[in-house]
């Protein structure tokens, strides 16, 4: 296994007893068990999932719509009676 520099690691201390802020190590050889893998995958599992949640997935597009992407909305959009879609939702960038 590669070595790790100091600023790789940090320091993880567990909890005397589990709460909305941390588990003890108790519950994470628990969950390592259940799970099959160990204490340190549990804990990376627990990041990534809290990521996925939290934070945004894709850069921020605040740009307007094309009249591609306008079509292709339409397009897909449900058909009805009606038949339309209300682009006044968005800005149209000229093609």
């Amino acid at each position: 296994m590669a070595t790790r520099s100091p600023i790789d690691q940090i320091a993880f201390r567990y909890r005397p007893a589990d709460s909305t802020t941390g588990v003890t190590r108790h519950t994470a050889k628990r969950l390592a068990e259940h799970l099959g893998v160990d204490e340190t995958q549990v804990i990376h599992l627990a990041l990534h999932e809290m990521a996925v949640k939290l934070l945004p997935q894709y850069e921020a597009d605040d740009a307007a719509l094309t009249a591609a992407q306008m079509r292709q909305i339409k397009k897909r959009a449900p058909q009805g009676k009606k038949q339309s879609v209300r682009s006044s939702l968005f800005e149209v960038a000229p093609a």
